[in-house]
């Protein structure tokens, strides 16, 4: 039926739609469960364990165990993919990780976060993340790339050193079951901080998005004839290839990523529509644009290092097990916490001063 659909339609279409349809599951459970990154290290670095935290880690390990799942029962190949084929950089998840980290502290929220509530009215989410694209962009092909490449340079690994699994000892059967474990675990965290249980489904339809897009992008790559990457959920690329279709280009040529951003869009902002939690928000006093515009420098110039953003490389690249990808969302969580204890002893030496 794939086969029929790719000679009838092409490769680009089926591309696109399969990103639009993870996007729309991704955007309207991440809206609906409140997903997000920095409010779990947020609430980790003011030393408690929070609903915030729950809900990351049960999108984390949903999304590892189906994919670890998905692999063991032949349903996915990921040994093609660009975080375990390619030459990785463990200079640029360390450092890169770090300023991502950071950055989302200042701009309070990852590059997903942002365009999710894009979605919802936040006019803040929305500046930052044009700004988060343009730097990425920049860092990609422009001004920064020169920055970039050399960082990256400074510590490679490539071959079977990059599959953190057979590194640790550990087959996708075993990953799936630590990670199945690993769940009920968050489960049982979010039932004692009160995550509701339709939050809590929701957390799981995030992680199942991720699984969702590898398995539709190898499926496609498997039944076509010419050469489809395979890849998952991740924002700082396919925003950029959004945002530079859409003015430099007379006809979009579809892909995953440029299918993918449309329909997280469509899904977070249907979703808070149909709750009634659309609204406007702007800059003001509490929520200066300087700040944020600080945070999405870093996060663009970051996640291009990393090798991707908080759910790219963070949940993307850990449901493989990628080891930079675990080490940049190690450094994204370090830079986070270290930079919100800084904040707020600077909060806390303002208001006695």
């Amino acid at each position: 039926m794939l086969e029929d659909l790719l000679v009838t339609w092409g490769e680009p279409l089926v591309l696109g739609l399969a990103g639009a349809l993870t996007g729309l599951v991704f955007g309207w459970a991440a809206q609906r469960s409140r997903f997000c990154l920095r409010a779990a290290t947020v609430e980790v670095a003011e030393g408690h364990v929070g609903s915030k935290l729950a809900i990351w880690l049960i999108v984390f390990t949903t999304a590892l165990m189906l994919t670890q799942a998905a692999i063991s029962t032949n349903l996915l190949d990921v040994r093609d993919a660009r975080q375990l084929a390619a030459t990785g950089s463990m200079s640029g998840a360390v450092i890169g990780g770090l300023m991502f980290g950071v950055g989302m502290v200042l701009a309070r929220g990852c590059a997903s976060r942002l365009l999710v509530l894009s979605a919802t009215g936040n006019l803040r989410a929305l500046v930052t993340g044009l700004v988060v694209t343009l730097v990425a962009q920049a860092s990609f092909t422009g001004v920064l790339a020169p920055a970039r490449e050399q960082i990256s340079q400074l510590w490679l690994v490539g071959g079977s050193a990059r599959d953190l699994g057979p590194v640790l000892g550990l087959d996708h059967w075993q990953v799936a079951a630590i990670a199945a474990v690993a769940l009920i675990g968050a489960l049982f965290l979010a039932r004692s901080r009160e995550v509701t249980i339709g939050k809590s489904i929701a957390a799981i339809f995030v992680g199942a998005a991720v699984t969702m897009g590898w398995v539709a992008t190898y499926a496609i790559a498997s039944n076509s004839f010419e050469i489809v990457p395979i890849l998952s959920v991740t924002f700082t690329g396919p925003a950029t290839d959004t945002l530079m279709a859409l003015v430099s280009e007379r006809s979009i040529i579809l892909s995953f990523g440029i299918g993918l951003v449309p329909g997280v869009f469509v899904g977070s902002g249907a979703s808070a529509l149909l709750a009634r939690e659309w609204k406007l928000e702007r800059f003001g006093p509490d929520t200066p644009m300087e700040r944020y515009l600080a945070g999405a420098i870093l996060m663009g110039f970051g996640a291009m290092l990393a090798g991707g953003c908080a759910v790219g490389a963070g949940v993307s690249g850990g449901a493989i097990m990628s080891l930079t990808s675990w080490t940049a969302v190690f450094c994204m969580w370090l830079g986070a916490i270290v930079t919100t204890r800084m904040l707020a002893r600077v909060t806390s030496v303002s208001a006695t001063a």
